[in-house]
Order: C-alpha cells, then sequence, then structure tokens
C-alpha cells in the first residue's frame, strides 16, 4: 500500500511541477511573441511613412481596423506615437492570461496537497516507529510492520539491526549466565571426589600408617592440579586472550610430536598407533597447542581401543583445506553421546574412571581458534574417528 501511495504522489508531484512550468513557459512565450510582432508592425509603419508621409491617416486607420497581437512594446516605437500599446495588439491576451492563471494555481494546488499528504505520511511513519519503541521496552518484541522504501526506510532498518542485535546479546547473556551457573556445579562436583578421597585417606593414615595412602594422595592432587590448569586454559580462550602462534606446522611432524607423549601411555595399555608418512603436508597452525590437541583426541582413542588393537591416523589435502583423521578399533561411540562429545564435564556411558569430561572440549576450542573444525563420528566397519579440517582461507 505504501508502494503505491508514494507513487501516487510521485505522479502528482511531476504533474504539479508540470503545470507551473506550463504556465510560465506560456507567459514567456506570449511576451516573447508579441514583442517582437509589436516591433515589426512598427517597423513597417515607419517605413511606409517614410515614403509616404501622406498616408499617415490611412496607416491609423487600418491599425485601428486590424489591430495585430502583441505584448510589449519597445521604448522607441512609431505606434506609440499613435497612442496604441503593446497589449492593443494582442486580441485573445485575457484567455492567455487565464489559462496560464489557473495553470499556475493547479499546480501549486499539487505541491500543497502533495506536501500536506507527505507531512501526514510523515507523522504517521513517526508515530508507529515510536509506539514500536514502546512496545519494545515494555517487553514485547515483534517484526516492524512495514519494509517499504521512504525517507524512514532506513531509520527503520537501523532501528530494527539495534533491537535484533539487544535482544540476540541479552540472550547470549541468559545463556551464558546458565552455562556459568552449570559449569561452576559440574567444577565444584569435580572438586568433591579427589577432595573427599583425599580427606579419607588422611583419616585412614592415621589410624594406619601407609605409602599406600600417600600414593592415593598424590594422584588425587596431580587430578586437582589437572583440572585447574585446565579450566584457567579455558577461561583464557573464553576471555580471547590465549594467543596462538602462526606458523607452518608439518603434519606428519605434528602427529607424531603428539604420539611421543603419549608413548608410554600406549605401550602400558598395549596399544599401538600406525601414523603414515603422506608427503610433505603443512598447516598454519600453534605447533604446542595444536598438539595438545592431538593429544587429547589420540588419548580418547587409546582409552577406548583393547590391547593388541592400534589407534591410527590419516592426513590429505584439497584446495580448501587439509584434513586430519584419527581413528580406533573399538565399539565406537554411543548413538546418544555423539552430540554432546564436545560440552564441557560431558562423559559418555563408557568414559574412563579417572575422566573429567574437559579434553575434547579443549580440544575443539584450539582447533576452532586457528580456522579449523573438529568433528566425531563412528566408522561404518568398528570404531570411533575424529576428523580435523584445516582451512586454508
Amino acid at each position: 500500500m505504501r508502494k503505491e501511495t508514494n507513487g501516487k504522489l510521485t505522479v502528482l508531484f511531476v504533474l504539479a511541477v508540470s503545470f507551473i512550468a506550463v504556465s510560465l513557459i506560456t507567459f514567456l512565450l506570449t511576451y516573447y511573441y508579441s514583442a517582437l510582432q509589436f516591433e515589426r508592425l512598427g517597423n513597417l509603419c515607419e517605413g511606409i511613412l517614410a515614403k509616404h508621409p501622406e498616408c499617415r491617416q490611412t496607416v491609423l486607420e487600418i491599425l485601428k481596423s486590424n489591430g495585430t497581437d502583441s505584448v510589449a512594446s519597445p521604448e522607441e516605437n512609431i505606434l506609440l506615437s499613435f497612442g496604441y500599446r503593446q497589449s492593443d495588439f494582442f486580441g485573445i491576451n485575457g484567455k492567455i492570461f487565464l489559462i496560464g492563471g489557473l495553470g499556475f494555481l493547479t499546480g501549486n494546488l499539487c505541491v500543497l496537497f502533495s506536501f500536506r499528504h507527505w507531512n501526514k505520511n510523515k507523522i504517521a511513519r513517526i508515530k508507529a516507529l515510536t509506539e514500536y519503541l514502546e512496545k519494545v521496552n515494555m517487553g514485547k518484541q515483534g517484526l516492524l510492520f512495514d519494509v517499504s522504501e521512504d525517507d524512514f526506510s532506513g531509520l527503520q532498518d537501523e532501528i530494527y539491526k539495534t533491537i535484533t542485535n539487544l535482544y540476540q546479546t541479552r540472550e547470549a547473556a541468559l545463556e551464558e549466565k546458565n552455562n556459568f551457573a552449570d559449569n561452576l556445579s559440574n567444577i565444584a562436583h569435580q572438586l568433591k571426589t579427589p577432595i573427599t578421597t583425599i580427606s579419607l585417606s588422611v583419616g585412614m593414615m592415621k589410624e594406619h600408617p601407609s605409602f599406600d595412602y600417600t600414593e592415593q594422595i598424590r594422584r588425587q592432587l596431580n587430578r586437582l592440579t589437572h583440572l585447574e590448569e585446565t579450566l584457567l586454559l579455558l577461561s583464557r580462550i573464553d576471555a580471547g586472550v590465549l594467543v596462538m602462534k602462526q606458523n607452518t606446522v608439518d603434519v606428519f611432524t605434528l602427529l607424531t610430536l603428539a604420539y611421543d607423549n603419549l608413548q608410554e601411555l600406549f605401550l602400558q595399555n598395549g596399544v599401538s598407533v600406525d601414523i603414515p608418512e603422506a608427503g610433505e603436508m603443512n598447516v598454519i597452525a600453534d605447533l604446542d597447542w595444536t598438539m595438545e590437541a592431538i593429544i587429547n583426541l589420540m588419548k580418547n582413542c587409546m582409552e577406548h581401543s583393547k590391547a593388541g588393537s592400534t589407534v591410527r591416523c590419516s592426513y590429505e589435502k584439497n584446495p580448501l583445506y587439509v584434513r586430519i583423521r584419527i581413528w580406533d578399533e573399538g565399539d565406537g561411540f554411543e548413538k546418544e553421546d555423539l552430540p554432546h562429545l564436545f560440552e564441557r564435564f560431558y562423559r559418555g556411558k563408557n568414559g574412563g574412571e579417572g575422566g573429567i569430561g574437559i579434553g575434547l572440549s579443549l580440544s575443539k576450542a584450539i582447533i576452532e581458534m586457528q580456522n579449523g573444525i573438529v568433528r566425531a563420528f563412528n566408522l561404518h566397519e568398528s570404531g570411533a574417528c575424529f576428523e580435523i579440517c584445516f582451512y586454508s582461507h
């Protein structure tokens, strides 16, 4: 509807300008041609009288009986000496002035009506935008009712963008608040188990001194230290203050160094690793932090592998990204665990005894900070697979 109204207003305004222009042109052309006619007629009469002065009375009678259209009069014209004016030779001057006056008046009325209608629409638009903001302030969110193209379209778009951003910010803040409460609860739960174990071990040591309790306390303290370091690292990632170096890293070297850090653990569990050398292939990443992410993924595969099995790796490159895969020969992920594997403090059904459920979430955060993605899925045959893609651009 508003587009049709704007179109009508435009046509009306054009018509108004046209009427005014036609009126002005009519007056100007009439003035010019009447002046030209009057001047030529005067020259003609002057030439006749110069040769035949005795015809003066005759010329005067002719002029009185056959006047010519004229409007303007030069300062020096023989017709003036006969008592004629320019308007006396412009027989239809009344009609011309009437037509020009009506056109001028019509044009002005059209302009006045256009301005009044435009002003009315402007007030209506301002009122509508004001009412929308009032509803938003009262907590009633909604889409703007109009997407028309007019002087207020830009303002309307910016208002809607601002309101949308405010709502998104509020929802993100509420979600962050809920996540903080959940994380705090999970942290408290993670702290409770080792602290309880340490307390019990200390009580038992008082009654039955033994180095076995000391070793148990040491393991629990190591677990607390690991939890503290991981939580601090995640908080730095969330705050955006963890700086990742942008270096060229060879993928084969990256996988080999990650395995070197887990070699003893793999030997204890009787699990081997297969890392084929597929030629030189590089990614732009921070070697230390990316290696930390790979270690967590390899460790997860190792923990779900049986003795005598192998954790396998592969990597390949295409114009878009470098893809790295790490998979095991176990039973794979539980179907209900797949959507939650990278959530903090989530532990699946087959989670290990000492796990705290933040290793995979840490790997995901590190990889995503370096223009990469990571996902998990089950292989068609058997086993769980992690896939990492580092994008080239």
